[in-house]
């Protein structure tokens, strides 16, 4: 798992470009997925991760509009951590590490949800990163990934195996005006 963004070219190349493409272009999709966690109906001091963080817009979001959870963002690149904590600032109610999705640097059953926002079609190996995801979500935990329709294949796969068929399934993502759904979010449960 252990792949860089070396193969990421232009405004991807480096966490300043990647931040100005992306605040604007995926605030529908942080805005749902926002929606999606408010919707949980977390007890206070519940921990929501997000894996592939990048620049981290999701969990600064998240922490904003939900201030009562506690919020971690992991990405495997370093720069994109120091950019996402310089984004943060001091006061931020989020914590950022730099983490591989495979081996994932917290006990097991630490988090009520775990969401990814198109980072799961950069993985590796899906297999191992869901193996880990499953490993440190709690028990009645779930899991959000939210991708391409077309790029969550494999994860899909992953996903029965480590969380079993009956608590998976996939569904369209609308974010906007466009009439087809390109984003699915693979949901996934330990309950």
């Amino acid at each position: 798992m252990r792949t860089r963004t070396a193969h990421m070219f232009g405004p991807f190349a480096d966490a300043g470009g990647y931040d100005r493409l992306s605040r604007h272009k995926l605030v529908h999709l942080r805005e749902r997925i926002v929606a999606d966690v408010a919707a949980a109906g977390l007890e206070p001091g519940a921990r929501v991760l997000d894996v592939g963080t990048g620049p981290g817009r999701l969990p600064l979001a998240i922490a904003a509009a939900l201030p009562h959870l506690r919020v971690d963002g992991v990405d495997l690149a370093p720069e994109m951590i120091e950019y996402a904590r310089r984004n943060a600032g001091p006061a931020a109610a989020v914590s950022f590490s730099v983490a591989d999705v495979a081996d994932l640097p917290f006990a097991d059953d630490t988090f009520d949800v775990i969401v990814s926002s198109l980072s799961q079609h950069h993985w590796t190996n899906p297999e191992d990163g869901l193996r880990d995801l499953r490993r440190v979500l709690r028990p009645d935990g779930r899991l959000w990934i939210y991708d391409a329709r077309w790029a969550l294949g494999r994860a899909t796969i992953a996903a029965r195996t480590a969380f079993g068929a009956a608590s998976v399934r996939r569904e369209p993502v609308r974010t906007g005006r466009f009439p087809v759904a390109l984003i699915a979010r693979l949901a996934a449960s330990t309950g």
